[in-house]
């Protein structure tokens, strides 16, 4: 598959051959979102907890006899159903993260990407280098001319400081490194940007 290059200034500046095999592949629905779910499992923080009738402050003194009063027996005010008593099968400190293969993972990356390649959501720019005078204002200028509202920029190894900056402040733009690029990210957002740097690692990563 071939794919032009162009530059932040909608200028064409070449072309380059991408692999069918990481973004030419059957786009897999069901594998994107065994893939979204356990990313979204992974970050759950899981830090819910409510107190159980051991940890609620109060007696433990019986509070009236057994029998003779008319009332149901009682063994304690910190029981469930006395108020400010304890929490039955309340939820708990955990992790909410479970196991997915990797060839599953890698998969739901190539369909990811591959479902933007299909869609023509997927450009290939020279760089992002913001240089040493990088300017949010600029680069809104750019993202305009480029019609993108909504994209994620993955760059190679290291994302430039500069660009990384200037973009940091603008809404609906995310810039990533290739080691960061993941399937979440990349369904979120409607158009995916990738720099020669990233094509190559990407490519590195999914062969």
């Amino acid at each position: 598959m071939k794919l032009d290059i162009i530059n932040l200034d909608k200028k064409s500046v070449g072309s380059v051959d991408v692999s069918d095999a990481i973004f030419g592949v059957e786009v897999r629905g069901d594998i994107m979102h065994r893939v979204v779910r356990w990313q979204l499992a992974k970050r759950q923080a899981g830090t819910h907890k409510t107190k159980v009738v051991s940890e609620v402050s109060g007696t433990t003194k019986k509070p009236y006899k057994q029998k003779g009063t008319g009332s149901a027996r009682q063994g304690s005010l910190r029981s469930a159903q006395m108020r400010g008593g304890g929490i039955i099968f309340g939820p708990v400190v955990r992790s909410h993260a479970f196991s997915l293969p990797k060839k599953i993972r890698m998969l739901g990356l190539r369909s990811a990407l591959s479902a933007k390649a299909k869609d023509g959501k997927l450009v290939v720019i020279e760089n992002a280098a913001g240089g040493k005078e990088a300017k949010t204002k600029t680069l809104v200028a750019q993202l305009k001319k480029l019609g993108w509202t909504s994209a994620l920029i993955v760059d190679g190894a290291q994302v430039d400081e500069g660009f990384a900056r200037a973009a940091r402040n603008i809404p609906g733009i995310d810039v990533l490194p290739t080691q960061g690029a993941n399937v979440y990210d990349i369904l979120r957002r409607d158009t995916l940007v990738l720099t020669k740097a990233a094509l190559e690692k990407l490519e590195e990563r999914l062969k």
